[in-house]
């Protein structure tokens, strides 16, 4: 899957890390990760005033600049993907319970969906140790405060977009959406020039595929519809202030 482009977000006042249970679990790994209590104070700082730019997240990568007194600073980081076991095992659990795909695509992270694939062996919420960053500045702290930014910043995307998590865990929302309806390909089989009608499983597997379609293509463009609402209301500040408005709204599309 190619990288994602997140836009740059608008300071915030709140001084609230994480409002779901999801983000607080990621953010109790990013705090485990510091190395003191001034760094962690201050890449909240740079978050929640809007100095973190644009985050690109891809298959277990993560980059984005932060910009402070003294200068403009490139922050990497690194999540450990899924082996392929584990993707596997996660596609499992993400259709084993109906509403799971409709709740991830809504913005839901459900709890029995991770406890699941625990269960199988497979740890999406990182730990601290998880979380490996690099930064151009000159601090000698791993991660610095410029990376906690990042990471922070990070919490919000993922809370607003579970995607986000599983992107850095290497299963994406399209490689995701993919491999479900792979299966329920799998599942329903070939119907034959008979018809599905002389196998009444694989007509009701087809049919699963379908709603799948169509719950993919109704939640996606709600989803979209809800982040055009957000980033309106949030004003120009949420959409950048390098004049990149049009990107940022054509990335909805």
């Amino acid at each position: 899957m190619s990288a994602l482009l997140h836009p740059r977000l608008a300071p915030r006042r709140s001084r609230t890390r994480a409002s779901t249970w999801w983000g607080k679990a990621w953010v109790r790994a990013v705090e485990e990760s510091a190395y003191a209590e001034a760094d962690l104070a201050a890449g909240r700082s740079l978050a929640r005033g809007g100095r973190v730019g644009q985050v690109s997240v891809d298959d277990g990568s993560f980059l984005a600049s932060v910009e402070d007194a003294h200068g403009l600073w490139t922050v990497s980081g690194e999540v450990p993907v899924l082996d392929r076991p584990g993707a596997e095992a996660l596609v499992e659990a993400v259709a084993a319970a109906s509403g799971r795909v409709a709740a991830l695509l809504g913005g839901d992270l459900p709890h029995d969906l991770v406890e699941h694939a625990e269960e199988a062996g497979v740890e999406l919420l990182p730990y601290g140790g998880e979380l490996a960053t690099t930064c151009t500045c000159p601090a000698w702290t791993d991660p610095c405060a410029h990376a906690l930014a990042v990471l922070y910043q990070l919490t919000w995307l993922l809370e607003a977009d579970p995607f986000v998590l599983l992107h850095l865990r290497g299963v994406g929302r399209e490689e995701l959406l993919a491999r479900l309806h792979a299966d329920h390909a799998d599942h329903a089989g070939d119907p034959g020039p008979a018809g599905r009608g002389d196998h009444p499983d694989q007509g009701d597997a087809a049919g699963a595929g379908e709603d799948l379609d169509d719950l993919t293509l109704a939640l996606d463009a709600s989803v979209r519809a809800a982040r055009l609402l957000d980033l309106l209301e949030r004003g120009a500040d949420a959409l950048g202030s390098d004049g990149g408005h049009g990107d940022a709204l054509d990335r909805l599309f």
